[in-house]
């Protein structure tokens, strides 16, 4: 890391920050403020004034320092004074010359697509939280940005950033990266005594525990993936766990977001979304050529990490398998710790953990300080996060967000609108069906409300013009 060289100079300043939205990541944001010297967090917007306000009080900020309001010039003035302002209109942020930097995670695609563009315009830095909105618009944002001299970046700690950041070391030492992608979040606990497969409740992404039992003939297909059986083994996998839920549609977001900053492509519409142990990365997630699933390189992918309970975890952290083109060079590769395939050919290179706010101070002062990203050099619109109805929908419904259960996600080539064409994902959020929807069908312009005189649609519609979509 270089980070105290290139922020040394910057030491005794503190770069003014607003959060837009106090949820989970957001607030995590405002709770490390007091240990990173360099970031401060005097005000939180958030419709819900209670969560604004249990920001600063989770940091351990003295309630008499929390005040509320609605007015930029008397936020300035309060915060001037060392206080903490909660507020419900995220607006007089944009007013408030002391701020910097705007984070902004309110994850509704809309108030992030208007926040985020008036804070631009406001000439402020804009740290994207909100995966939602960045998988439909932000590669445009990212193109104003630089038009008003500020910068718009990905957010460190959550896995879009940390593995663009990733797979970019591996391209400036030399290594040719086969595939790159997450896990998720919750993980498949194998019980080898009792024949089970069970993932508990987080709270966040899987909201009840699942067990399935396993018959004894076919509890071999659990043992590490045999070399040459990739395909064998996951598809027998899947068959066996089809009762434990799998990835969900802000999985599927996340690497849309990623496939566009580094001009990979998804291993399919849906990700494979395999299966898989640590240890067995390297081989089941390489080509053909080296007894994996892949007909090229450059795939974005999902899995599920498998594993005893005793074993470690991936953490819903990321990972790319990788090689060295030069035989002496794979076998140092291949030799010196990491986890490698059968024949040495590949490995695969992990970061076990993503900190979610606790991160994102490296966001927030590479944009201030240094006014780069922490992103990639290119945000190129190739993918877009579609939707597919799975179930009948009726006119008339209202149609969600990731975790709407009658919407299932995939990955298609990013088009301009017509009538025929997939919506992005996320533009369907709070969206409803304008005629009878039937299950399988892909969501498309046709099927739901107009929406065009929005921040958000206008912003795509420039930016289909802008990359010249087809």
């Amino acid at each position: 890391m270089i980070y105290h060289h290139l922020f040394n100079k910057f030491k005794n300043r503190q770069v003014e920050t607003a959060i837009i939205g106090a949820g989970h990541f957001g607030t995590a944001v405002v709770t490390q403020q007091l240990s990173t010297p360099n970031v401060a967090v005097h005000i939180v917007a958030d419709i819900s004034l209670e969560n604004a306000r249990a920001a600063f009080i989770k940091t351990g900020i003295s309630e008499n320092l929390i005040v509320y309001s609605k007015d930029a010039r008397e936020a300035e003035k309060l915060i001037k004074d060392g206080k903490y302002v909660y507020t419900d209109d995220p607006m007089i942020i944009m007013d408030i010359p002391s701020i910097e930097v705007v984070c902004e995670g309110t994850g509704v695609p809309e108030a992030s697509a208007k926040y985020s563009l008036e804070a631009i315009k406001s000439k402020k830095h804009v740290v994207s939280i909100s995966k939602e909105m960045d998988s439909v618009v932000g590669p445009i944002l990212k193109r104003k940005a630089k038009e008003y001299g500020v910068v718009y970046t990905p957010v460190d700690g959550d896995q879009p950033a940390l593995l663009m950041a990733l797979v970019e070391w591996a391209k400036l030492i030399g290594l040719t990266v086969i595939s790159a992608g997450k896990a998720r979040d919750g993980e498949f606990i194998l019980d080898e005594k009792n024949n089970t497969v069970s993932i508990k409740a987080d709270g966040i992404t899987v909201h009840e525990d699942y067990v399935v039992h396993i018959l004894d003939e076919d509890i071999k297909y659990f043992n590490k993936i045999p070399e040459g059986q990739s395909d064998e083994y996951i598809k027998k996998r899947a068959e066996l766990l089809k009762g434990l839920p799998n990835a969900g549609a802000f999985d599927l977001c996340e690497m849309v977001i990623v496939a566009n900053a580094i001009g990979f492509k998804p291993s399919c519409p849906e990700l494979t979304q395999a299966s898989l142990r640590i240890t067995e990365l390297p081989i089941a997630y390489c080509t053909r050529e080296t007894n994996g699933i892949y007909p090229v390189t450059g795939v974005i992918d999902v899995h599920t990490n498998l594993r005893r309970e005793d074993e470690s975890g991936m953490g819903g952290g990321v990972y790319m398998v990788v090689k060295c083109d030069n035989a002496y060079s794979n076998y140092i590769l291949a030799t010196k710790g990491q986890i490698p395939n059968y024949d040495l050919s590949t490995v695969v290179i992990y970061r076990p953990y993503h900190l979610c706010g606790v991160e994102v101070a490296t966001s927030i002062l590479s944009a201030a300080f240094l006014g780069v990203d922490t992103g990639t050099l290119e945000y190129i619109p190739s993918f877009d996060l579609a939707k597919r109805a799975e179930r009948d929908i009726m006119k008339g419904e209202l149609l969600g967000n990731d975790h709407d259960l009658k919407l299932k996600a995939l990955i298609l080539p990013a088009s301009k609108k017509s009538h025929t064409s997939p919506v992005p994902g996320h533009m369907i959020t709070g969206n409803r069906a304008v005629r009878d929807i039937k299950y399988g069908e892909i969501i498309d312009y046709s099927m739901i409300e107009d929406m065009s005189g929005s921040v958000l649609w206008k912003l795509r519609h420039e930016q289909e013009e802008t990359f010249n979509l087809n």
